[in-house]
């Protein structure tokens, strides 16, 4: 079992009420174990390749967001740069997030095939091209941690060992690009001295559709070439079900993954992940979420055929 307090906000200093807006962003969280293994450690345990709810971890008081956003040419151009969360921004569609989504990360930013740096300094920008095509990239410190806010920002500026990435996209329009979109991302992390881990690469490619006011379908693809990703191919499938927009949500997810063996080591299984939750929505501030996922091989106990994992998620905002 696994904790965190969050504590989350912006403050907008420039154009309030316009499109064109400068805000600072910042979340500061403490995360905490209540077991032995945290959440975020879990999947190892059993020997999967994988996060089986990745932000729930025992890593304390930690900055996770403190940067400079601005918007501009009427919210269509939007530049940051400070303390970021890569995953805020890429690889994004509507049942990503490990909030109120998805649990498993094989779901979530990059299905397990993108070598994603910590929270740490970088800066990012996003750009509507034409009313259809967007363009977002970034750069990000591949050392980061963010239990020690200074070590990151040394890092940014002397070891220069980078995660950067490209993403182009379609969607029918601006204010639908979470639910309605396709989108190619590429990748490229630098190599780690101190770590001893190879530079990498890699390409996912996204679609999800919005249907009927009530049906999410999503195909999500990815593969790494070396880079420190858990997977080097992975595919997933699913749909989240929403009868009435902010109430229950329901989502079922099914994941092929093969383990990167530059990460692990050649020749383990393939890996296959479901995943159903259902998103109880008691108020507007206050939502649980069971969970079930079921693991086939799991790469690391060859002595395993297949793993069952029940969750709880609650979620209360004040």
């Amino acid at each position: 079992a696994g904790g965190m307090i969050r504590f989350f906000g912006a403050w907008d200093l420039v154009g309030r009420g316009t499109k064109n807006t400068g805000a600072f962003i910042w979340k500061i969280e403490h995360r905490h174990a209540y077991t032995d293994v945290a959440p975020g450690g879990f999947g190892f345990e059993l020997g999967y390749v994988g996060l089986i709810e990745p932000p729930f971890s025992d890593q304390g008081l930690r900055l996770t967001n403190l940067y400079w956003r601005h918007r501009f040419a009427d919210g269509k151009i939007t530049l940051l740069g400070g303390f970021v969360d890569p995953t805020d921004y890429l690889d994004v569609y509507a049942l990503a997030s490990p909030w109120t989504g998805f649990l498993n990360f094989a779901f979530s930013t990059g299905t397990t095939t993108i070598a994603l740096p910590n929270e740490g300094f970088g800066i990012a920008a996003g750009a509507m091209l034409t009313d259809n095509l967007f363009l977002i990239g970034g750069l990000a410190d591949l050392n980061a941690d963010p239990t020690d806010p200074g070590q990151t920002i040394d890092s940014f500026f002397s070891d220069h060992e980078y995660f950067k990435h490209v993403e182009i996209g379609w969607t029918p329009s601006q204010d639908r690009i979470y639910l309605d979109n396709l989108h190619l991302t590429l990748w490229h992390a630098d190599e780690r001295e101190e770590v001893a881990q190879p530079s990498g690469w890699g390409a996912n490619l996204s679609w999800t559709t919005y249907l009927a006011g009530k049906w999410l379908p999503f195909v999500r693809a990815g593969w790494a070439d070396d880079g420190g990703s858990l997977t080097q191919k992975s595919v997933s499938v699913g749909f989240g079900y929403q009868p009435e927009p902010g109430k229950n949500l329901l989502g079922i997810g099914f994941n092929w993954g093969q383990p990167n063996e530059d990460t692990w080591v050649p020749g383990l299984d393939d890996q296959y992940t479901a995943e159903l939750f259902y998103r109880w929505q008691i108020s507007k501030a206050i939502a649980v979420t069971p969970d079930l996922q079921y693991i086939k091989n799991p790469a690391l106990d060859p002595d395993s055929d297949s793993i069952w994992v029940f969750g709880f998620r609650l979620r209360g905002v004040l």
